[in-house]
């Protein structure tokens, strides 16, 4: 490639940068045209191409990738020292066609509407209602840990493989379409463990989408509790859906409208979570009080899910999370990191508009 060609190719990011702010300012627009128009092809045709492999080829690719750079950088290291504008515009125009792909295969999702707004229903809530709605999934958690376990002291234990967790997170997706949620239409499948599952686990990191080929790589370290809301949570992403809120919230109402037990239980262990968290921090007597209600098995499996993550942190954590906080935000996500919790809000209003009405007559809570 000539000079002239390289450095137009490298100065071409700014206009790209442009457009994407421009654009992202216009979020019907970027639902209407990208969302819900060119993204679904190329999301589709992606996984047809990769999501038959077994194994991720998304981690092969990365994997190829620094290699690349790192013989790249040893090879011209004595090049660039003499000629550094050389290394600067190589630089330059490696993030320039990085950005472009990234957009246009995925990253225009972060300036689409939010998935409330497509459901119609707000995210605000009151205290009560955190309190109320907390109190309810504690029921309905007891209630479901008695009918596995038959006793409220024994922790749940999921009897599946990763496979079958990930094939049955299709079938949750099936079922939630035919229930209330049909945007959440899922096809040509590409879901993996990913190869990095330990480098994930120490940096905290229950899973994510490879942007480049569109494969939703999950941790197949985490604890079985958690791996199908968490399969559904990086397929919400598949679906298009950026926001952690959007799809923390797609991944468990996805796995509670499954038939199945075990994956009703992994949702609504979840759930909770979240609430319980949000609850802690906002009244810590209220938070006390609900915790009385919770069975002692229910308990004992939160404990098993600290007792994994403790074994792995690091110093190094933090410093991931951190990353992770500023590449949010840079990317439309103003509340970072923090935007995992607010699908609190996303769960209580979906409660007025849906949960009752359709759950709560489960065959599991009339036995």
């Amino acid at each position: 490639m000539k000079l002239n060609a390289k450095t137009g190719l490298a100065l071409s990011i700014i206009p790209q940068i442009i457009f994407v702010k421009w654009f992202g300012a216009y979020p019907e627009l970027v639902e209407k045209y990208y969302s819900e128009g060119i993204y679904p092809i190329i999301s589709k045709f992606l996984r047809l191409l990769f999501g038959w492999v077994p194994f991720s080829m998304g981690d092969i690719f990365y994997t190829l990738i620094g290699v690349a750079i790192i013989r790249y950088i040893y090879l011209k290291a004595k090049s660039f020292r003499k000629k550094p504008k050389r290394l600067l515009l190589h630089l330059g125009y490696t993030l320039s066609i990085a950005y472009f792909i990234f957009h246009l295969f995925w990253g225009m999702n972060y300036y689409r509407l939010p998935v409330n707004e497509k459901l119609g229903f707000e995210v605000e809530y009151t205290k009560e209602e955190l309190v109320n709605f907390s109190l309810g999934m504690i029921s309905f958690t007891n209630h479901l840990q008695m009918q596995i376990s038959k006793d409220s002291l024994q922790p749940v234990n999921i009897p599946y493989s990763n496979k079958e967790i990930y094939h049955k997170t299709l079938e949750s997706y099936e079922a939630a379409t035919k229930k209330a949620f049909p945007n959440f239409e899922y096809e040509t499948p590409s879901l993996k463990s990913s190869l990095y599952s330990t480098p994930l686990t120490y940096m905290g990191y229950g899973g994510y989408l490879n942007p480049f080929t569109n494969e939703a790589q999950v941790n197949a370290l985490i604890p079985k509790l958690r791996l199908p809301s968490v399969s559904g949570h990086e397929v919400g992403h598949q679906l298009g859906y950026s926001s952690e809120s959007s799809t923390n919230f797609i991944g468990l109402v996805v796995t509670y409208s499954n038939p199945d037990r075990y994956f009703k239980y992994a949702a609504l262990t979840h759930i909770l979570a979240y609430c319980l968290s949000d609850l802690k921090e906002k009244d810590e007597a209220a938070f006390e009080m609900v915790m009385t209600k919770l069975n002692e098995g229910v308990k004992k499996n939160y404990r098993e899910l600290t007792a994994f993550w403790e074994q792995y942190q690091n110093p190094t954590e933090p410093i991931f999370k951190s990353i992770f906080n500023t590449f949010l935000k840079a990317n439309n996500q103003e509340e970072g990191i923090q935007s995992y919790n607010a699908v609190v809000g996303l769960l209580i209003n979906t409660d007025k508009n849906y949960w009752y009405t359709l759950y709560r007559n489960e065959s599991y809570l009339q036995k």
